[in-house]
């Protein structure tokens, strides 16, 4: 008899306990291929942890699910629609505040909807838990990568300046058949959010006033998309969704934020023309957008004046903010702005 690892049966406990809560060891027997007593182990082990809850003694015992669920699916991609997996596979499993189940479905059907429209793979695998203090899920797919994606339909070579283009919002490699919210507005519903694409990988933090960061890359092929919403959160859908307005009334994007920080490493600073112009990209479509220079001691004179000179000079739709400037690099802002 092959080894039953305990990780394995968690991924389809949650769905079998509520399909079978009257005689669950003879099902976890069926679906583990195991005997009785190794059944009953089993299940005695997952009461112990939280997966179950047991009512009853004896034969009228019934179980259900504990504060501990999961459910992981994978679906081929090819004619597949987002919104049957929620409804039908996940959503029934899992008991959450309103507010987090509404966000934790604008999440899982905009990633999902992306891997459909966008990944080019075969398969999307989805992955769900609850525990007693998070909403985790996690959306992979086996296509081709978002940044490779995004350097073919934007020609942005650097994964880290397609990071930061993506971090602006509205930006779409499908723009008759979507906005560039998606992406956007599910990174700002979570706590923790990570994205894994060809072998590069970036980080937001809700608590993180400085927005995305670099982080360590855990996949080579396709994308991986991993977030976690705390069940005791605030926050709620409309309140993101109304979050980019100016006013916070409307459910326009209408201001962005640039955590520079982004594309500069340990060899590279921000001194040239041509990075001032890719950071100036697309910023005409907002009404404000706010350069964070967080972790930048200096900047050069050429970026300044590319980007707060003849890029200010040229244009009067988008207001430029600066946020968390060093002395340096404010110094070399208002020598630009003089000029």
């Amino acid at each position: 008899m092959a080894r039953i690892e305990l990780a394995q049966v968690t991924t389809w406990i949650t769905r079998l306990v509520q399909e079978r809560p009257a005689d669950l060891v003879k099902a976890v027997a069926e679906r583990a291929g195991c005997g009785p007593g190794k059944a009953r182990s089993l299940v005695k082990q997952l009461v112990e942890l939280g997966w179950l809850q047991a009512a009853g003694e004896g034969r009228k015992v019934r179980f259900a699910p504990g504060r501990l669920r999961q459910i992981v699916v994978r679906y081929p991609l090819a004619g597949l629609d987002e919104d049957l997996p929620w409804s039908r596979d996940f959503a029934p499993h899992f008991d959450l505040p309103r507010n987090v189940r509404q966000m934790a479905q604008h999440a899982f059907t905009e990633l999902l909807n992306n891997a459909i429209d966008h990944s080019e793979g075969q398969s999307v695998t989805v992955s769900m838990r609850q525990t007693p203090a998070h909403l985790q899920l996690l959306v992979s797919d086996d296509g081709r990568g978002l940044f490779d994606k995004i350097r073919e339909g934007f020609e942005i070579e650097d994964p880290a300046m397609a990071m930061l283009e993506l971090s602006k919002g509205k930006l779409s490699s499908a723009p008759e058949r979507h906005t560039g919210r998606g992406l956007y507005f599910t990174s700002r519903l979570a706590d923790v959010f990570d994205l894994h694409a060809n072998a590069f990988a970036f980080q937001h933090r809700e608590w993180d006033a400085h927005s995305w960061k670099q982080g360590r890359a855990m996949r080579q092929q396709g994308s991986a998309i991993y977030l976690a919403i705390a069940l005791d959160t605030t926050r709620t859908l409309d309140e993101v969704m109304r979050s980019a307005s100016l006013d916070a009334r409307n459910y326009s994007i209408e201001r962005t934020t640039l955590p520079l920080r982004l594309i500069v490493t340990e060899d590279t600073g921000l001194e040239s023309r041509a990075q001032a112009r890719r950071v100036a990209s697309r910023l005409t479509e907002f009404k404000q957008a706010e350069l964070d220079f967080t972790g930048i001691d200096h900047i050069g004179q050429g970026f300044a004046d590319e980007l707060f000179r003849v890029f200010g000079r040229n244009q009067s739709a988008v207001q430029l903010v600066v946020r968390n400037a060093s002395p340096r690099v404010t110094a070399m802002i208002d020598l630009a702005q003089a000029a």
